[in-house]
């Protein structure tokens, strides 16, 4: 029997200059090895339906440009959608703006980030509960990861479990329930999306204090922080059998 398909929750667009690339579902797909036909998108931003959940095996929700304290209507809906998924135990991970949606979603606080614009190859690291999660067990304690972001997840929902964190963001990936997670750095990102994203944000990393050009230029590969989606697909998969 043909396994169900994931159904990628579409909330934003990359920056003009890198939409040769393709979307953002199109990034998330490649870098989880999913195939086209393995895959539904809907695009809640402009407004299309979220579909039945008991349609599919698991959800992926992208970042955005936009900002969830803005509670735009079209977020709002979706932030409902993913509490009654997650709630029914249904496997999420949100990326980014999907991160911090889904922490609002089950009750944490998301808002700007007191320690500024987070922007380039970050180093992630590891929280202890990470040795016996899913998506993390096995990983080194501290790799790379791409990150691009002026929101964070402040406060991480009830008993969410934190995952990881880095120098400027205190909740970088959390797990709510057995089967929800959030990662607030972009798995799918390679090295010319990051850089592309830090050539993008030059003013806004300039007034944030930081310098665009030294950050492109320290840009380099997350295998590790990339392999988080396909142990996010194998475990569903697994779980499915």
């Amino acid at each position: 029997m043909k396994p169900q398909p994931f159904l990628i929750v579409e909330t934003g667009q990359p920056f003009p200059t890198l939409r040769r690339y393709g979307r953002f579902p199109h990034w998330i797909r490649v870098a989880a090895g999913l195939e086209e036909a393995d895959t539904v998108v809907v695009n809640v931003e402009r407004g299309e339906q979220l579909p039945d959940r008991g349609d599919f095996s698991a959800t992926i929700v992208t970042g955005s440009a936009a900002f969830v304290t803005d509670r735009a209507d079209w977020s709002e809906r979706s932030a409902d959608w993913l509490r009654d998924a997650a709630h029914a135990g249904m496997p999420l991970l949100g990326i980014c703006y999907g991160h911090q949606l889904l922490a609002h979603a089950l009750g944490g606080q998301v808002d700007y980030n007191p320690a500024g614009r987070e922007s380039g190859t970050i180093q992630l690291e590891l929280e202890a509960p990470a040795a016996a999660d899913p998506l993390f067990a096995g990983l080194p304690a501290s790799f790379p990861a791409h990150a691009t972001h002026l929101q964070t997840v402040l406060r991480a929902p009830e008993g969410a479990t934190v995952l990881a964190r880095s120098v400027q963001d205190n909740c970088h990936a959390f797990r709510w329930g057995e089967q929800a997670w959030g990662l607030q750095f972009h798995p799918e990102f390679a090295t010319h999306h990051m850089r592309g994203y830090v050539r993008a944000r030059a003013d806004c990393i300039a007034r944030h204090g930081g310098c665009a050009r030294s950050v492109a230029r320290e840009v380099t590969a997350a295998p590790l922080a990339r392999q988080l989606l396909r142990r996010f697909v194998r475990h569903v998969r697994r779980e499915a059998h």
